[in-house]
């Protein structure tokens, strides 16, 4: 089993709970408004549903109109101009109330309306509208093929323009086109003739088709509803957690600047007995003021000295990042010569190496121009990634260290090691502040987890790149590149035109006052008056 693997399982279960209790919080809502709908859906959409069907029943008013007078007139040829007149007029009437009840349900706020009140004046005044057509088309218009012709047009058309119009409340389509179907397809019936048993199945299939379009209608627009409802849940779920993001992004802000302002005093609370420990325990080592009596206790003085400067090499690191990560360390840019200061570093960490049996070979290519960079911060860049090689490389290991130019022109820094190697699952870990991998746990020297994160902030600053290979086993590459904008090639010499030797020319005003009878000599003598 890996590393990672108890960390993976250990969150499985929040998820899991997290999309449980949101299923079972989705459940419980759909139930209850079921329980207080009057449809079986959520009130919200029966609110919905009822608006929809208001708002067709308005945009289609003028197309009511132009049918219900193209057919009253149609119907004066034979019922006559006062049956066709009385009848136009009262389903005129019957549409007026219909267009008026919608636009006040309209205009009333949505949170004191009624559902079950209004779906009911809306089913009404349809199955009113159903028997106004009901009436014309019972009316005897004659026994010819085209009078059966225009019933079942009339018929078809009522029954098509109902079932569009009232498609979002399903009732209502049934109240305004059956009475009508019912009426022709009774018609056809009580005529006896096979031509009219015919047309009345036509009208009733018709019928069936037409519900069961409105039916489909419903279902898609139920369907749209339920689409934006979620959607609309979905962005409140998006707002919350974007607020709760903002304000632990906020707590998260005012922890980093308690945390720096804490840094910055406790920096000089933490470095002035620190110095006084070093200093006391430097001359307590050294002797200078006369030998101890108990030969162990130089051994105890010295181990107070290494403790202190490793405690104060550790607060130094600490405020360096602290610094980084508040975006207030500062750059001191000057012209560096990066070979030079790799080649400082290593001599430094030489002795070292030679205690645990290693050996650094230096690569560094020849004439590089140098680098307008911060000496101290490239510096500490390579004293941190050579001083990780060097505690992580077992005895009789080897260490390259290599400086050089880059593809496009940059300059590059490069420490190999032959390690025991990272495992690509750590490497983020082991880039992160206080990070450390298995190797260091392991390890009898361990450290804070600050040099690779310290170097690879302030190779940012710098605009470089930071890369990190490692193979278990085989050892560990750390490859630093700075832009080919900080390199400080040598200028071209600049081109400057000699200065011409022929004398000037004279100017126009002295040339045209020079006597036509001056000899050649005396001229030659006085152009060379006028260049002196």
């Amino acid at each position: 089993m890996s590393a990672t693997e108890p960390r993976d399982l250990r969150t499985l279960p929040d998820s899991a709970s997290a999309k449980r209790r949101r299923a079972t919080a989705q459940h419980v809502r759909e139930a209850r408004d079921r329980l207080t709908s009057t449809t079986g859906t959520r009130p919200a959409f029966d609110y919905e549903l009822l608006r929809q069907f208001a708002q067709n029943r308005l945009s289609a008013s003028l197309v009511i109109l132009l049918l219900v007078g193209t057919v009253g007139f149609l119907s004066s040829l034979w019922t006559g101009a006062v049956t066709a007149t009385i009848w136009t007029c009262a389903v005129l009437v019957i549409h007026a109330v219909i267009i008026t009840k919608c636009r006040q349900f309209l205009a009333e706020p949505p949170g004191s309306i009624n559902i079950r009140q209004w779906r009911l004046r809306f089913i009404a005044l349809d199955l009113f509208f159903g028997f106004a057509w009901m009436f014309i088309l019972i009316h005897p218009v004659g026994n010819d093929v085209q009078a059966s012709t225009f019933l079942l047009f009339v018929m078809l058309l009522v029954v098509a323009v109902a079932s569009m119009l009232a498609s979002s409340v399903p009732i209502a389509v049934f109240a305004a086109t059956v009475p009508v179907t019912a009426a022709v397809a009774l018609h056809f019936v009580l005529r006896g003739g096979l031509h009219d048993y015919i047309l009345a199945i036509m009208a009733v299939t018709a019928q069936g088709y037409f519900s069961l379009l409105a039916h489909r209608l419903y279902s898609t627009t139920l369907t749209s509803l339920e689409a934006r409802a979620e959607k609309d849940a979905l962005i409140g779920e998006l707002e919350a957690a974007k607020a709760n993001s903002d304000e632990a992004r906020r707590r998260a802000e005012a922890a980093n600047i308690a945390k720096s302002r804490f840094l910055a005093q406790m920096s000089h609370e933490l470095r002035t007995p620190l110095n006084a420990i070093l200093g006391f325990s430097e001359v307590m080592k050294s002797e200078i003021f006369g030998p101890h009596q108990v030969p162990a206790y130089k051994d105890y003085c010295g181990d107070i000295h290494n403790s202190g400067v490793h405690l104060l090499g550790l607060i130094n690191e600490i405020l360096d990042l602290s610094r980084v990560e508040a975006g207030r360390y500062e750059l001191n840019e000057e012209s560096v010569s990066l070979a030079y200061v790799v080649g400082e570093c290593a001599h430094l960490l030489q002795m070292r190496a030679r205690n645990r049996g290693l050996t650094i070979h230096e690569v560094f290519e020849t004439d590089m121009p140098k680098l307008w960079a911060d000496e101290r911060a490239v510096r500490q860049i390579c004293l941190n990634l050579l001083g990780n090689a060097i505690k992580f490389t077992p005895q009789g290991g080897e260490i390259w260290l290599k400086a050089g130019w880059t593809a496009s022109g940059g300059q590059y820094i490069s420490v190999k090691d032959t390690g025991p190697g990272i495992p690509e699952e750590e490497i983020p870990i082991v880039l992160a502040s206080f990070g450390q991998g298995s190797n260091s746990i392991k390890s009898a020297e361990q450290g804070a987890g600050l040099g690779l994160p310290i170097a690879k902030s302030l190779v940012d600053l710098h605009g470089g790149t930071f890369t990190l290979k490692s193979k278990l086993r085989i050892g560990t590459e750390v490859l630093i590149t700075f832009p080919p904008e900080r390199v400080m090639s040598a200028l071209a010499p600049m081109a400057e035109p000699a200065p011409s030797i022929q004398p000037a020319a004279p100017p126009p005003a002295e040339a045209a006052s020079t006597p036509a009878t001056e000899s050649p000599a005396s001229l030659r003598q006085r152009v060379l008056r006028t260049g002196a």
